[in-house]
């Protein structure tokens, strides 16, 4: 998983790229982390339990879920988690690339490593 983060010079706005199909982990980074290092280092003291106890969590945030199943880290946005069968069944297929970028899978080995960046970046 590769990934940039950029930060703009004249309005020190946040912006991250990653590579194709971790999108969501930008977006989720972005718009529920932000700069806001006490719920980055919340996050990261979750993980770090998770791996002991081996059990599913999830936070659900304004716009994007963040999961921790099987040791695996799991985003989605919100929007895909209030469809119901009718809908996913009329969810042309034109959009599968918009859906990708609304769901992405990492380790949470990969996952830390984001997070200290983004960490080290915003500090």
């Amino acid at each position: 998983m590769d990934f940039e983060f950029k930060k703009n010079t004249l309005d020190g706005s946040y912006r991250v790229v990653f590579s194709s199909g971790h999108e969501a982990i930008g977006h989720w980074l972005i718009e529920e982390i932000g700069t806001d290092v006490d719920k980055l280092d919340a996050i990261v003291q979750q993980l770090g339990a998770q791996k002991n106890i081996n059990q599913e969590w999830r936070q659900l945030g304004k716009d994007w879920t963040l999961s921790i199943e099987q040791n695996e880290i799991h985003i989605s946005a919100n929007h895909l988690l209030n469809m119901d069968s009718d809908e996913e069944e009329e969810f042309d297929d034109s959009l599968s690339a918009y859906d990708e970028e609304s769901v992405s899978w990492c380790g949470i080995e990969d996952f830390e490593q984001v997070l200290q960046s983004w960490r080290a970046f915003v500090s």
